[in-house]
């Protein structure tokens, strides 16, 4: 091989990888991106989990729960938290038997939309409820 083949090859390379490079980075650009998409849906169903959790616990208490306490809450936890899409958005609806909370993120084309449940429960109910029914059978019992 003579020195005019030998940079023919070379620039032959350099015209290939010009090329190939903008594929490679939009490949890696995707992967990040499609890791901060995934961070921030985990992120923000966590938080609305908590906060529909919370709601159901708050709910059965003497004062009860607002919607607006809940969204607030929401927020304060939210805000504390790294995530790529800013701004979400909370919608809690408060039930007799649930609690149910709808969070949206958006940034640019992409969104995120979760929705968590969480049911209010009375776990003092139930264990009164079994302890009565514990004294009637022992009360039965007793009385043969």
């Amino acid at each position: 091989m003579n020195g005019k083949d030998r940079k023919m090859l070379k620039g032959s390379m350099t015209v290939e990888m010009s090329f190939l490079m903008p594929i490679i980075l939009f490949l890696i650009m995707s992967c990040i991106l499609t890791v901060f998409y995934f961070h921030d849906k985990n992120v923000i169903s966590a938080v609305a989990y908590e906060t529909a959790v919370v709601g159901g616990t708050k709910a059965r208490e003497k004062n009860g729960v607002t919607g607006g306490e809940l969204q607030a809450l929401f927020a304060e936890r939210i805000s504390k938290k790294c995530v790529l899409f800013p701004g979400s958005n909370v919608n809690v609806s408060i039930g007799e038997e649930k609690i149910v909370v709808t969070a949206t993120a958006a940034k640019g084309r992409f969104g995120i939309h979760v929705v968590k449940t969480a049911a209010v429960t009375e776990p003092e109910k139930y264990i009164r409820d079994k302890r009565r029914i514990k004294e009637v059978i022992d009360g039965a019992a007793n009385h043969d």
